[in-house]
């Protein structure tokens, strides 16, 4: 019990030291994930002296960490976003990922001086972009839509073939090769992703279906089912040797899109969790890490060798990914300088240490000074690279928000419909709404003032409407409000 006090005392003073850190971190423009790493490497071995190196614990929080990251991510993509970019994204993710490996191999090897061994490992470990990064960095840049969802989806869906790769060249540095060399391994990696992606379309279809017709006594129930059934896929996905994460990533955003209950409310929660995972996960890291290790020449070796990953490889495989989808050169720029690396190297450069590899802590520690000294360069100078490029559309905004919740038993669903700053039915009258029989605006609440509306009532933006309505025309309600601005791009549903 004295253990378990303790520790109710000092994880949640860790934790609102690493949310401060998110305030100040903002001001400073420094990446609030640095700052829960360095949080880690304080409370470690060289700053109050807790102990932590057990690699296979950390590999396992960091897949546990990592799987509630990507549902967070796959909850709040937007299918309407991603739809036109998700070929580029897969591209991106599997064979910029191959492009990488193989690139970063020869350098490393011929280049670096590594040998072989570790230089494909470092190619693999840095191979993918990082969830945690993207997701939390690029959301507060008003990038097209096309660009934000691009490196979103390239980063959810890239994870799943730079574990499996990572996984399988491990095996074969410790003398345990899959069956079949190289051909066998390509099988093997596409057949696991490929079913992990099967996996979460199967379970994400489902979740929207029970979801929707099973009304719950707590609004708070909701978000914990969808996360809960995102997480699910990958446990289930674990079970049957597919990718989880791609399993995970793809039922989330099922989810994410299947106009289900207080969605506003799952988003927001999800949103809380992956912080949470996010801290949690870069304060373990960091107190994994060891700064004894941390000599000139591993410093040196991850300043040049994140200098090859970021200013020729990534830039490499863009351009030969992007060239078949004929994507602007001001977009393929940002999006080769975008290709942050964050926890996700850090987690996969644990593999080759859970299993004993030499030279593994070397190239964790080489791993740690490449994430902590381009990260700290590249998320920073993202919002100036963005407005250098013209990319930044301040207008890239949410003109309605819908919060639809079901009334229990009542065949009816109650919406409450917020206008932004940015709706273009401010100045319309409600009666040329058009509303399908049986909807009704019951409230409008307009500031700090509350009335009863009628037809002639003309919206004002930032206007919340309550709307009673059957809950088989919840679509209808939707589409009604769409109608008037102009198209499906001003209403997502969130």
């Amino acid at each position: 019990m004295d253990l378990i006090n303790l520790f109710m005392l000092a994880a949640p003073l860790v934790m609102l030291v690493a949310i401060g850190g998110v305030r100040v971190g903002t001001r400073l423009g420094l990446p609030a994930l640095l700052l829960f790493l360095l949080v880690g490497i304080i409370l470690g071995e060289s700053g109050f002296g807790f102990e932590f190196d057990d690699a296979v614990i950390a590999q396992g929080l960091g897949y546990a960490a990592l799987t509630l990251i990507l549902a967070e991510g796959g909850l709040s993509t937007k299918w309407e976003d991603i739809r036109p970019t998700i070929g580029l994204a897969a591209v991106l993710a599997t064979v910029g990922v191959l492009v990488t490996i193989g690139l970063m191999t020869v350098i490393g090897h011929y280049a670096l001086g590594l040998p072989l061994i570790l230089a494909l490992l470092f190619g693999a470990v840095n191979a993918g972009t990082d969830a945690a990064a993207v997701f939390s960095v690029l959301r507060g840049i008003p990038l097209p839509a096309r660009v934000r969802s691009t490196l979103e989806g390239e980063s959810g869906l890239n994870d799943a073939p730079t574990v499996l790769i990572v996984a399988a060249a491990t095996a074969a540095a410790v003398g345990e090769p899959q069956p079949g060399g190289i051909p066998g391994v390509a099988v093997l990696i596409m057949a696991q992703l490929v079913g992990g992606i099967m996996l979460g379309i199967a379970l994400g279809a489902l979740g929207v279906f029970v979801l929707r017709r099973f009304a719950l006594p707590a609004a708070g129930l909701y978000p914990i089912a969808a996360l809960a059934w995102a997480v699910l896929a990958y446990g289930v996905a674990t079970q049957i040797s597919v990718s989880g994460f791609a399993a995970v990533y793809i039922c989330a955003m099922f989810l994410g899109n299947g106009r289900l209950p207080h969605r506003h409310a799952t988003q927001a929660f999800a949103e809380g969790t992956g912080w949470l995972a996010q801290i949690g996960l870069f304060v373990m890291l960091g107190m994994l890490a060891s700064p004894s290790r941390i000599t000139w020449d591993i410093i040196l070796l991850g300043l040049v060798a994140g200098l090859f990953l970021t200013f020729v490889v990534r830039p490499v495989a863009v351009v030969l990914c992007a060239v078949w989808f004929r994507i602007p050169w001001r977009e393929q720029a940002f999006l080769s300088w975008a290709g942050l690396r964050g926890a996700v190297p850090i987690i996969l450069a644990t593999v080759p240490m859970a299993a004993h590899l030499d030279d593994a802590d070397r190239l964790f520690d080489v791993v740690l000074v490449f994430v902590i000294a381009y990260t700290a360069i590249q998320a920073p100078s993202l919002p100036w690279v963005a407005r250098k490029l013209g990319l930044v559309d301040d207008g890239e905004t949410t003109a309605v928000i819908f919060e639809p919740a079901p009334m229990d038993e009542q065949r009816a669903d109650l919406f409450k419909v917020k206008l932004t700053g940015a709706s273009h039915l401010a100045g319309t009258t409600l009666e040329l709404l058009d509303l399908p029989d049986n909807a009704d605006i019951s409230l409008v609440i307009r500031e700090d003032t509350v009335f009863v509306p009628d037809g002639a009532t003309v919206l004002q933006a930032h206007d919340e409407l309550l709307v009673v309505a059957p809950a088989d025309h919840r679509e209808a309600v939707e589409s009604c409000f769409h109608r008037h601005l102009g198209g499906p791009e001003h209403g997502d549903g969130r």
